[in-house]
């Protein structure tokens, strides 16, 4: 077992060497076909062994060979082509090998483990301790100095050896993969999208390091008188605490400002219209501004304010709030809600859509969204009334116009102080631009890919015209074999890999489909520029991540983004927000594959490509992009995470988002600690300098 430790040690130094080697032109055919061999086998980092000293030699030749002007020579296109290939094939190779051991071989690695993973996996089943910065020596079970396997000596490390490292390379990289793709899938993506995507956060990580520390040092070791260990387990735990808290935070002082805003808790208005415990908000709200926090974001809720009658408009509760909030010398961002609240991720109230509109549902339920089976989803209005008549002779369209011009009327004097900085136009589901293609309410869960929500009158008579126009009438359907709520995109002969998807009927379908939600945000969002006029008004759109490395990007095209890999559905969105000068909140800016998200591989998602995809698209036009966090944070490392993607360290043009908004106010943000470590996040936000203390 030591000599193949040995035979790994070896390949890991020589991987630098070889990268080099097999980029240059070899002096004959018979050198390239040796080299390519060559790379093919150190493609594994070690795991097959190869002579270091012959590459070594083949290294320094080149490095001898004189070139003009001190340049590097430059290779035939075809010498370019084979080393893409060759590396093509190494990487295909690699991640089969690592989808086996961890399907068949029962090895606990983490979804995204490079090959150091799986040789810490083997080495450990074979009896031997690795340490978090590579250190491997056999348990104090075997006989010091020899190897399970042959009994042969092995050369004994210093006790130097075991300290941690001054540098630390994230575990989520794989060798031979350019920096900022963690994987050879995030890398096809971004070649295929042509997006930017920075080096990956070091924080990603850091969760599970203290639980792999432990899980490294074997049961009954004894960790005082082993010559390979300084310190205790709780030492080691340490130095990989400070590891990541010091050696691999980065320093935002001088950075871009960045406006921080709080959204205010969902309650904040009750269905009376009057503000909820003025007292202890008025106490939140001193706080929020002793640390310098620009903002509070809230919800107009339609069903609050026109909650009895058509155009019967209550604003009382909202006039309080915000008489408060400017007592405090605090902005607000307001976001027009045309949702029903309750029933979603994070909804601690329940808050329908107005009486009056629910009354027209129980005799008309086409106005809501309806799947295949003829549920009706009322969580908000189809976007096949957005012209009909059927809101007691107003048009959807014409009601949110009347919503949001009564709002700005009400409300001119914060509009004339600047106290109001953004308007937020909700344009579905939670506010976003999507169809409600993966209810709970009907029974979807992670990672189902959703049901198509264009079966109400309205949308399939639309469906009709635009087929016929076509001139291929019997297009005027709804997939029938795209599954449903539940199914994964391989169990449906639409969405699974050559489905009918990506043929004419499904181009035509999916075309339409993502069409009318275009339509419905550009008819909107030009009325709310016509209200709003010279403030600036937002619209959110969501990560739908799930199913994102699949060809088909089956959840996406349920919700209404028709972004298959061989398409950018996102870039005609932006087109549209940018015609009307508004900004894109986008909710899955901070999201990253975590460790305990088991099912993340099983879904083949990935936050992180979908995000900055999204951002690129944006960016591309010079669209604003604010952001939201998704996921609860208390902690420096999730601060740290939204920090890496609201200001990337690697984008040549120095991007960074527009405005960022923390979900949400509550005690327990308040409380201690995690006041202390979100006052740190504010200011690093803000590009100020911050002190130092423990996390």
């Amino acid at each position: 077992m030591a000599s193949e430790m040995q035979r790994y040690d070896t390949n890991e130094d020589d991987e630098e060497m070889g990268m080099d080697v097999k980029e240059e032109d070899d002096e004959d055919e018979d050198d390239e076909e040796k080299n390519a061999a060559m790379h093919a086998i150190a493609g594994f980092d070690g795991v097959h062994g190869s002579s270091s000293s012959n590459r070594f030699q083949h290294h320094q030749q080149y490095h001898e060979q004189p070139t003009p002007g001190g340049s590097r020579r430059c290779r035939p296109l075809e010498e370019k082509e084979r080393t893409k290939l060759r590396e093509r094939q190494r990487r295909a190779i690699t991640a089969k090998i690592l989808a086996g051991l961890r399907r068949h071989g029962n090895y606990n690695l983490r979804v995204r483990a490079d090959i150091n993973d799986v040789i810490a996996a083997l080495a450990r089943e074979a009896g031997w301790v690795v340490l978090p910065d590579g250190t491997t020596f056999p348990s104090r079970s075997q006989p010091q100095g020899t190897d399970t396997a042959g009994g042969t000596p092995t050369t004994m490390v210093t006790s130097s050896s075991s300290h941690i490292p001054t540098q630390h390379t994230p575990p989520g990289s794989l060798k031979g993969v350019p920096s900022g793709f963690q994987n050879t899938d995030d890398q096809s993506a971004c070649q295929m999208k042509s997006v930017f995507v920075p080096t990956s956060s070091p924080y990603d990580s850091s969760s599970t390091a203290r639980s792999q520390t432990s899980a490294m040092v074997a049961d009954g070791l004894d960790t005082q008188n082993d010559p390979f260990l300084v310190g205790s387990v709780d030492s080691i735990d340490k130095q990989v605490v400070d590891m990541h808290t010091k050696l691999q935070e980065r320093d935002f002082a001088g950075t871009p400002y960045i406006p921080v805003y709080v959204m205010l808790p969902l309650g904040v208005i009750n269905m009376k219209s009057e503000l909820v415990d003025a007292d202890g908000l008025v106490k939140q709200l001193r706080v929020l501004k002793s640390i310098n926090v620009d903002g509070v974001m809230v919800d107009c809720w339609w069903g609050i304010v026109e909650a009895n009658a058509p155009q019967d408009y209550n604003w009382n509760g909202y006039k309080r709030l915000f008489q408060v909030v400017r007592e405090h010398k605090l902005k607000i961002k307001v976001v027009m809600s045309f949702h029903e609240c309750g029933g979603n991720i994070g909804d601690d109230v329940c808050i329908p859509l107005p009486h009056w509109v629910s009354e027209i549902g129980r005799s008309n339920p086409d106005i809501y969204f309806t799947d295949r089976a003829g549920r009706r989803n009322p969580e908000c209005l189809s976007w096949g009334i957005d012209k009909e008549r059927v809101l007691r002779s107003r048009t959807a369209v014409e009601v949110y116009f009347d919503y949001m011009r009564s709002f700005r009327v009400e409300f001119d004097e914060f509009f004339e102080d600047g106290i109001i900085s953004m308007v937020e136009v909700g344009l579905g589901p939670c506010g976003e631009l999507r169809y409600p293609s993966n209810p709970v309410k009907h029974g979807w869960r992670y990672p189902g890919v959703g049901e198509f929500q264009c079966y109400d009158q309205y949308l399939l008579k639309n469906l009709r015209k635009a087929a016929e126009a076509r001139g291929h009438s019997f297009w005027a359907r709804g997939p029938d074999n795209a599954g449903s709520y539940n199914s994964r995109p391989q169990e449906t002969g639409f969405f699974c890999d050559g489905g009918d998807y990506d043929g004419y009927y499904g181009r035509f379908f999916l075309n339409w489909y993502s069409q009318v939600l275009i339509d419905h945000a550009d008819r909107v969002l030009s009325l709310a520029k016509l209200a709003f006029d010279g403030t600036c008004i937002a619209a959110k759109l969501s990560g739908i991540h799930w199913w994102y490395k699949t060809a088909g990007h089956a959840a996406e095209l349920t919700a209404g983004f028709y972004n298959p890999s061989n398409r950018d559905g996102y870039v005609a969105i932006t087109a549209m927000l940018k015609k009307h000068g508004a900004a894109l909140n986008f909710k899955c800016a901070e999201m990253r594959m975590l460790e305990e998200a088991v099912d993340f591989c099983e879904a083949l998602g990935d936050p992180e490509g979908l995000a900055w995809q999204v951002l690129n698209a944006a960016w591309d036009v010079s669209l604003p992009v604010c952001s939201e966090n998704a996921l609860l944070c208390h902690d420096r490392g999730g601060y740290n995470c939204l920090l890496e993607k609201a200001k990337p360290l690697n984008d040549p043009d120095g991007k960074h988002i527009f405005a960022f908004t923390y979900l949400r106010l509550s005690p327990l943000l308040m409380d201690g600690q995690n006041y202390m470590e979100f006052e740190r996040f504010v200011k690093r936000m803000h590009g100020e300098a911050v002190l130092e203390f423990p996390s």
